[in-house]
């Protein structure tokens, strides 16, 4: 195997593995969230980071940090964090509805 060893270890339980798979797999999943459980699932199968990246086409450092995050929180660190700011607010009927 290529590339460097890293600490960060994926254990899936059965369920978890279920859950990505399903998660990947899902036509309506976000494209972002599918793409974190493909990571999640190739680094549990023994790939590297480096490895997993050119699979997913990112980076090896986008790799690491959704590995440590997945580490940390499981599924629920795959989710999307809330952003800052307001919330965008748009008319039902677009820019017509001020007149």
């Amino acid at each position: 195997m290529r590339g460097r060893k890293t600490a960060l270890k994926v254990v899936l339980s059965g369920e978890e593995r279920e859950e990505l798979v399903h998660l990947f797999r899902s036509l309506t999943t976000p494209a972002g969230l599918a793409r974190r459980c493909r990571m999640i699932l190739a680094v549990a199968d023994g790939k590297t980071l480096a490895e997993t990246a050119r699979l997913v086409g990112v980076t090896e450092k986008i790799v690491r940090e959704w590995t440590k995050r997945f580490v940390e929180h499981r599924l629920d660190g795959l989710r999307d964090r809330p952003r800052p700011g307001r919330k965008p607010v748009f008319s039902p009927r677009g820019s017509l509805a001020r007149g």
